[in-house]
């Protein structure tokens, strides 16, 4: 599409010969290669319009999303307004749609400012309306928080080409799945939660959980989590709503938009070195520097992981880079409500196809390293105590997940007055046996009592 803002002509299907021009605003969502939603005016009106692009299916998707739409409103399911749909000058198809006033969708929400009970009392709504789609024979199939849109006290749902019809509700099997991918939001300590989660459906649906659904919904749980993991990590390799993936000359990266998009985010890769000599350096090693600096108003942290040698390159291309690594593993412990610097972006600089350098780039978090901590004389032994033993549960918790760190060291551990912080993820595991991560996650904890002694002595 065109640099926004700009005008759309579309002629609408309904056998009306006058065309409609709606002024695109902002773009909402890109999904490459099928669609894109943009916030626009018509009439003076703000609406919703979904670009179809699809080469050969773009007419049956804005054919399942009309559909859809129409079906909801049938069935007394909130949704926005279909206003009309059509096809633009150059071919693409658009649906256009009402937009709800003052809303956002509840994955934003979540991700958001809200904790605690705001936040559960949130999933607990979404919940509620699961149970009336299921109810109705309405099944997601791509289901997450970004398709229900949060109007006030109101949900909307949205993405209907991705929805199902039942003449009939939803079976009790796909109905509980569905239910556990919802309860695969919460913490996996949080086992009260998840319960009344399931108590808050059943009552809607009218239902009791036998002893075997009640197995078979923790078995899911634990599939979605691994699934959903897996699905944000692919999410955070390519251009998408909330990263772009960059490839100029010898660069390649991607970053989160947040810090910077476009032509920003090329600016930055082409003079990082120069940034980091121009910052406050870290660490200054042979194998990696680091160096905190100022960029679009962020305090951020650069680790350069330098180039050493043929083979060096050679094995880190095949491997994948270490600040790939570290990018990749920072994103899996965020979905896990592990504390790590929030990844911000990975750059790699290349001669021909070899990694030559990489560059993980990271949120400053202030704190004291776990080695000065310790050592901290104005810091009382009860105090000491107490963030030792918050770093124990934090490397337990990823063991819970199957999670080794790899690299436990007293530098690798930051304290923060809001608990410690885990960094340098790129020797980081996620291990496919049990046995594996048990062997690696004692190798962990040991090297952390062994430089704890060293502290004591």
């Amino acid at each position: 599409m065109s640099e926004l803002p700009f005008e759309l002509v579309v002629k609408p299907d309904s056998g009306a010969k006058d065309t409609e021009s709606l002024t695109c605003t902002t773009l909402l969502r890109v999904v490459p290669g099928k669609r894109e939603v943009y916030d626009a005016l018509w009439k003076d009106h703000s609406v919703i319009v979904k670009v179809f692009l699809h080469k050969f299916r773009a007419r049956y998707h804005l054919r399942k999303e009309w559909e859809g739409l129409k079906l909801l409103q049938a069935k007394g399911l909130s949704s926005p307004e279909p206003l009309f749909y059509g096809k633009t000058e150059r071919g693409d198809c658009v649906v256009v749609l009402e937009r709800i006033g003052d809303c956002s969708t509840v994955q934003d929400v979540v991700g958001g400012t809200i904790e605690g009970e705001e936040k559960l009392d949130l999933l607990f709504l979404v919940c509620k309306e699961l149970a009336r789609q299921h109810s109705k024979g309405v099944l997601q199939k791509d289901l997450h928080l970004g398709n229900f849109l949060l109007g006030g006290d109101k949900l909307f749902a949205l993405d209907t080409g991705q929805m199902r019809f039942c003449p009939v509700g939803v079976s009790r099997k796909k109905a509980i799945s569905q239910l556990a991918l919802l309860a695969a939001y919460l913490p996996s300590s949080d086992l009260d939660t998840v319960k009344r989660l399931r108590e808050e459906y059943a009552a809607v649906r009218g239902w009791h959980f036998s002893k075997a659904e009640e197995t078979f919904f923790q078995k899911q749980i634990s599939v979605h989590r691994k699934r959903g993991i897996s699905k944000g990590l692919k999410k955070c390799l390519r251009t998408g709503t909330r990263y772009l993936r960059i490839k100029s000359g010898g660069h390649r990266g991607v970053f989160d938009k947040s810090f910077c998009e476009g032509g920003e985010a090329f600016d930055f890769a082409k003079q990082i070195d120069v940034l980091m000599d121009s910052g406050r350096i870290l660490k200054d090693g042979n194998s990696s520097c680091v160096s905190q600096v100022k960029w679009n108003g962020a305090e951020v942290v650069i680790k350069r992981y330098n180039h050493k040698g043929l083979i060096h390159s050679l094995r880190h291309t095949v491997k994948r880079s270490r600040a790939r690594r570290g990018w990749i593993n920072a994103h899996r412990l965020g979905m896990l409500n592990i504390a790590t610097p929030k990844p911000i972006s990975f750059v790699e600089r290349r001669k021909g196809p070899l990694v030559w350098t990489s560059y993980l780039i990271t949120e400053y978090t202030k704190g004291t390293r776990l080695y000065d901590f310790l050592r901290d004389g104005n810091i009382t032994e009860q105090e000491k105590e107490k963030r030792w033993e918050q770093v124990i549960g934090l490397i337990n918790k990823m063991g819970s997940y199957g999670i080794s760190h790899g690299d436990l060291k007293y530098s690798n551990v930051l304290i923060t007055e809001n608990g410690p912080v885990l960094t340098d993820l790129d020797s980081m595991k996620a291990h496919r046996f049990a046995w594996g991560c048990a062997i690696q996650l004692s190798k962990d904890l040991k090297r952390l009592q062994t430089d704890r002694r060293s502290i004591s002595t």
